[in-house]
């Protein structure tokens, strides 16, 4: 079984979202957590995963501890792989170039 991690541009905390240049560009980002990687064998040298397709935050409030476990699973979010997912938007106004 291969492992694959999906990361279209990693970003630094300190980077602007909107950069000041002759175009204006708008960094957007999105964040989402795919399918289960837990290792339920692990204790008897083995390697087995429960299946479940994509984190789903349990019933509870936005940063609380219910709202880290998955609906599906019952596993923490952090055994969830992780996807980060970034689309740069530009506006740019200035004419086509002509190729001379």
């Amino acid at each position: 079984m291969r492992k694959r991690q999906v990361v279209l541009r990693r970003a630094s905390p300190e980077e602007p979202s909107r950069s000041s240049s002759t175009a204006s560009s708008l960094t957007v980002r999105g964040l989402r957590y795919g399918e289960c990687q837990k290792n339920h064998a692990a204790a008897v040298g083995g390697y087995a995963v429960d299946g479940c397709r994509e984190f789903m935050a349990s019933n509870g409030e936005e940063g609380s501890v219910a709202a880290l476990t998955c609906a599906a699973c019952g596993c923490h979010r952090s055994f969830h792989r992780r996807e980060i997912e970034t689309e740069v938007v530009c506006d740019c106004n200035s004419p086509p170039s002509t190729g001379n």
